[in-house]
């Protein structure tokens, strides 16, 4: 019964990819929890489960960037499925953002769900509840999420494209 308390939820994606988007930023547990809307509870949770996993050292401070690498790129899409909703306003994702927009084009978008968004197209769910607001304030956590939505909901071509941007930037940040 105790092992299931270390399966990965969604949220532990969005924690691991804003520890890259802060490249050698000092970062504190409190500090993760208020810029992702999150408590610090779930972050230290979080930051447990992703260590059993393998995905963060057991200091919880240093990702394990090939092993985030592989389970975004080969299995999020099993993971953690979305399938594009109906028509709603809210903020760009997937291949309708950047950096996926630079290289398809596309009448069909893909939004996260939010009154305060600019665009309008199909609703895809975001990992986590918060992602709108704790993406407005940085685009590195931004384009991470994008790209990973592309692998989660997008087509043969758009998934391989962004891999490639996706492994891109967790490799090189």
């Amino acid at each position: 019964m105790g092992q299931i308390k270390y399966i990965l939820k969604p949220q532990d994606i969005v924690i691991l990819l804003k520890i890259i988007a802060l490249g050698d930023k000092p970062w504190l547990h409190h500090t993760l929890a208020e810029e992702l809307g999150m408590s610090q509870s779930e972050v230290s949770q979080s930051l447990t489960r992703s260590c059993y996993a393998g995905l963060i050292d057991t200091s919880k401070k240093k990702v394990n960037r090939h092993a985030l690498k592989e389970l975004l790129t080969s299995a999020i899409s099993y993971v953690f499925p979305q399938h594009p909703g109906p028509i709603v306003r809210g903020v760009a994702t997937a291949h309708s953002a950047e950096p996926l927009n630079k290289y398809i084009s596309s009448a069909e978008k893909y939004v996260w769900p939010s009154a305060k968004g600019q665009e309008r197209g199909q609703a895809i769910e975001p990992l986590y509840s918060t992602v709108v607001q704790a993406t407005a304030k940085d685009r590195e956590l931004y384009e991470l999420l994008s790209l990973v939505d592309a692998i989660r909901v997008g087509r043969t071509r758009e998934k391989e494209i962004a891999k490639k941007e996706l492994e891109k930037k967790l490799m090189h940040v």
